[in-house]
């Protein structure tokens, strides 16, 4: 039986490009169909609300991905089976959530990257806070809208430039 290859390794991104990459640090899980994402990134800056994040995915995500700055909250979700299937549907390449996620099990089915630091069940509220395509700090990296991330199960990087 044989196997195919995945598209890229971060680690072999890593190498061949040295001080180009920048690693998010700290452990993200993947929570999609997809194990693999790479393209430009769209910024949210958001806290405990998914207003933004719902208003984003609805737009054509243009194999792009949408790079949520939740700081690191695991109090409540930031996305949901409805609004990953709409990023799915809208042409979204993945999701990277620094926060937590819900409906773990459904998300595994949606043809997706789902990155996130955890999951808990408890919805968002609706405030429409929060700031869309703007520098956002993750795991000690500013990421910027319009850098170059790429994601497998050994870690998440960003680049000023695409690297494939």
């Amino acid at each position: 039986m044989t196997s195919t290859p995945p598209p890229f390794a971060t680690a072999d991104l890593c190498d061949e490009h040295g001080d180009t990459v920048e690693v998010l640090e700290g452990a993200f899980t993947s929570y999609g169909a997809h194990r693999h994402v790479a393209g430009s990134v769209t910024t949210l800056a958001v806290f405990e609300d998914n207003s933004l994040v719902r208003d984003a995915v609805a737009e054509p995500g243009e194999g792009r991905v949408l790079v949520i700055d939740g700081g690191g909250s695991l109090r409540r979700s930031l996305v949901g089976d409805r609004l990953a299937a709409t990023a799915a549907e809208r042409g979204w390449a993945g999701l990277v959530v620094d926060g937590a996620v819900r409906d773990s099990a459904v998300l595994a089915t949606v043809e997706l990257a789902i990155l996130a630091r955890g999951t808990c069940p408890r919805r968002t509220v609706k405030r429409g806070e929060g700031r869309r395509d703007v520098p956002v700090r993750i795991g000690g990296v500013t990421i910027t809208p319009g850098m170059w991330l790429a994601a497998d199960p050994d870690g998440v990087i960003v680049a000023p430039r695409p690297l494939l």
